[in-house]
C-alpha cells in the first residue's frame, strides 16, 4: 500500500502566488502521510494569452514554480507530479508540460500535452489551444516505486486509445491533471474518468482546477481518485484543497486476471 494525494487549485496569473498556495496544500498532504502528490493542469499560470505568456513563461531551468516544487519534493522526501506548467521551449513556442519529480527533487520524466483543446462550446465560450501551445508527440510513462505510471493531461481524456496504449505498456496508475470547463465538466467529467479506469483496470489520479478564475473562466473542479473498478475513492467539489487515499498495488493486477480484456486488442 502507498498513499496518493491530489491537490485542487484555482490558479491565477501570478506564478509566486500559485506556488505559495501549492506549498500550503503540499504541507497538508504531507501531514496526511502521503507518498505521491499531484497538482492540476496549468498549476503555475492560468492563461491562454500567448503574447502575455511569451513574456512571462520561462524554460525548465528557469521556471520559478518548478524550482520551488523541486525544493519541496526534496525537503519532504515526496514524489510530486506537477500536473502541468506552461514552458517556453523557444522564442515563440510554448508547451503545456506535465513534470514528474522524485523525492530527491530530481526531474525523472515529463510529458507534453498531445491533444489540443480546440472547441466552440457556444458563441461566448471558445478555446483554441493550438494557437497558444505546440502539441506533444510522445506518450510517456515511468516506473514509480509502486509500479508503472502513465502521464496525460485534461483533453487527452477523450482519446481512449492513448490510455489503452499506456495500460498495455504495463501502467497501473494514470494521471489526468485537468482544467476542465464548467460547461463540459458537468456533462462528461465523472463518466469519462470512470470509463478510463474501468476499461483499463487502472487507478486514475485526477487533480483539477476548480471555481471562477481571475479572468472569468470557470473550471469544474471535482478532483478525484478512482479505483481500477471505477469506484470514486475520494472527491473534492469546488474548493481548493487536497484529497488523500491509500492505494492497493495488487488490485489492478487482480482485476486484469479476472477479466483479461487487455489481451484481446
Amino acid at each position: 500500500m502507498f498513499r496518493v494525494s491530489c491537490i485542487q487549485l484555482r490558479s491565477n496569473n501570478n506564478v509566486l502566488q500559485n506556488l505559495n498556495k501549492t506549498e500550503r496544500l503540499i504541507v497538508k498532504a504531507v501531514k496526511q502521510k502521503t507518498d505521491f502528490i499531484l497538482t492540476p493542469e496549468v498549476s503555475s499560470l492560468f492563461s491562454l494569452n500567448k503574447k502575455q505568456l511569451l513574456k512571462t513563461c520561462k524554460t525548465m531551468v528557469e521556471d520559478e514554480y518548478l524550482i520551488g516544487i523541486k525544493k519541496l519534493a526534496k525537503k519532504y522526501k515526496k514524489w510530486i507530479l506537477i500536473g502541468s506548467l506552461i514552458i517556453k521551449v523557444s522564442k515563440n513556442k510554448l508547451t503545456n508540460r506535465s513534470v514528474l519529480i522524485d523525492k530527491n527533487g530530481k526531474i525523472r520524466t515529463y510529458y507534453d500535452k498531445i491533444h489540443m483543446y480546440d472547441v466552440v462550446l457556444s458563441k461566448r465560450e471558445k478555446y483554441f489551444e493550438s494557437k497558444t501551445f505546440s502539441a506533444g508527440k510522445k506518450i510517456k510513462s515511468f516506473n514509480l516505486p509502486w509500479g508503472r505510471f502513465g502521464l496525460s493531461i485534461c483533453y487527452d481524456l477523450r482519446f481512449p486509445n492513448m490510455y489503452r496504449k499506456l495500460s498495455k505498456a504495463g501502467c497501473y496508475y494514470i494521471s489526468i491533471p485537468s482544467a476542465f470547463t464548467e460547461t463540459t465538466g458537468k456533462k462528461h467529467w465523472h463518466s469519462l474518468l470512470k470509463a478510463r479506469a474501468i476499461e483499463n483496470f487502472c487507478y486514475i489520479f485526477a487533480p483539477a482546477q476548480g471555481g471562477t478564475h481571475y479572468n472569468g473562466r470557470k473550471t469544474f473542479g471535482h478532483s478525484m481518485i478512482i479505483s481500477p473498478d471505477g469506484k470514486i475513492l475520494k472527491e473534492l467539489k469546488k474548493s481548493e484543497g487536497v484529497i488523500t487515499v491509500s492505494i492497493d498495488q495488487q488490485l489492478p493486477k487482480k482485476l486484469r486476471s479476472i477479466i483479461p480484456s487487455l489481451k484481446f486488442d
